[in-house]
């Protein structure tokens, strides 16, 4: 188990004065089964009223507005939380035992459906067949496919956007994390696996000192249904280990952006954005 800092400042520049904005932010994490959030606090420039609230996928949620003029907009978001490592279990769970489980719950079949960033290119779609015809069970699969994406794509900034989809990574075989979260996603509903966006923190450095502060990003990785929901970092091919923090989860990354809204007033703008994270024990 490690206890790790996240200070995680965001915001917006504009060219002028805005004369009101309207945000939300999902920034800061919740405690779970493997995690334990010992403190979060939220701070806002100019200072205004907040109103928290869990949104329907379970993430914590501030939303907040800024009724006067004001050409900066800044947000801090910082975390102390105890995180454990979440190995994978394979579950013995049949595809007939998935299609019945699915059905019973609305939290696995909305985990089903595509979505315009998660339609998969065609190649992805063969791949997570070929695989899946593999298998007796679909955890089992999952694992793999998940595998096989995380080893077919190139992490490289530059490549994508926020806004591409699962098929435009692929087609281009690199991407960020939230690419390759995408096309796992779109491979793994293919064949009928349950799988959500999972977004959070990664301590990039696993032999991190006791109180050394690291630059560091946010990241996303995968969970999947087979059982019990299982997750996964294709980014890195690795478990979910003590290093990551969990904030949000949804059908993909439009349902967890750290921080998102409109405003009124000069038409450019420009996002800044610094994580640090520090391991305290």
């Amino acid at each position: 188990m490690k206890r790790l800092r996240v200070e995680h400042a965001t915001g917006f520049s504009y060219q002028g004065d805005v004369t009101a904005s309207y945000n939300e932010a999902r920034m800061l994490p919740s405690s779970t089964d493997s995690q334990f959030v010992l403190s979060s606090s939220l701070d806002i420039e100019p200072s205004t009223s907040v109103n928290q609230y869990v949104d329907y996928f379970g993430t914590r949620v501030a939303a907040f507005d800024v009724l006067s003029p004001h050409s900066d907009l800044k947000i801090t978001a910082r975390s102390l939380v105890e995180v454990r490592p979440r190995p994978i279990e394979q579950f013995d769970v049949s595809w007939d035992d998935l299609s019945h489980d699915i059905a019973r719950s609305i939290e696995t079949v909305e985990q089903l459906g595509q979505t315009a960033r998660t339609r998969p290119h065609p190649e992805v779609a063969d791949l997570a067949r070929t695989i899946a015809a593999r298998h007796a069970q679909p955890g089992r699969a999952a694992h793999e496919i998940a595998e096989a994406i995380g080893d077919a794509v190139e992490y490289m900034h530059g490549i994508t956007g926020v806004h591409s989809t699962a098929a435009e990574a692929w087609a281009a075989r690199k991407g960020v994390c939230q690419d390759i979260a995408h096309i796992t996603l779109g491979a793994l509903r293919e064949v009928g696996i349950p799988v959500r966006y999972v977004s959070g923190y990664l301590h990039p450095r696993a032999d991190a000192e006791v109180g050394e502060a690291v630059p560091g990003e946010s990241h996303a990785w995968v969970e999947w249904f087979a059982g019990e929901w299982q997750g996964f970092d294709p980014t890195n091919n690795i478990e979910i280990g003590d290093r990551h923090v969990l904030v949000g989860r949804g059908r993909d990354y439009g349902d967890v952006p750290p921080l998102r809204g409109v405003y009124a007033g000069p038409f450019k703008s420009h996002l800044h954005v610094k994580v640090t994270i520090t391991r305290e024990a």
